[in-house]
């Protein structure tokens, strides 16, 4: 089973930057999409980037475009979220989940709330 641990949380000031890892450890398939998700105290889990590599597909949320940016290296089965300009409305726990197959959880418009698998998330917080 592939397990994923994300990592690169923090404590950063509204303006700064965080980069995110999410890894993946054994078998990793050819096909996949990795999704990045946030949930603030209180509010619902949010959709805020997917990447599926099978098609090229890429997605952000509105909230965060143009401020987040999600790149891999295949060769450490590692995915990453670039979060740039965070804004104190950013804090939140950040969960990376990825589906192992072609399913499409991940198109250019859309980001699907269930995934297959799923790590256990990492604490982001902006101070104002």
């Amino acid at each position: 089973e592939v397990q994923l641990v994300e990592s690169g949380g923090g404590l950063v000031q509204a303006g700064g930057s965080l980069r995110l890892s999410c890894a993946a450890s054994g078998f990793v398939p050819v096909d996949y999409a990795i999704g990045w998700f946030r949930q603030a105290p209180g509010k619902a889990r949010e959709g805020v980037s997917c990447f599926a590599n099978y098609d090229g597909s890429l997605y952000y949320a509105d909230s965060v475009k143009g401020r987040f940016t999600i790149s891999s290296d295949n060769a450490k089965n590692t995915v990453y979220l670039h979060l740039n300009n965070l804004e104190p409305e950013d804090t939140g726990v950040y969960y990376c989940a990825a589906e192992w197959s072609t399913l499409a959880v991940c198109t250019n418009d859309y980001i699907h709330p269930s995934w297959g698998s799923w790590g256990q998330g990492t604490q982001v917080t902006v101070s104002s």
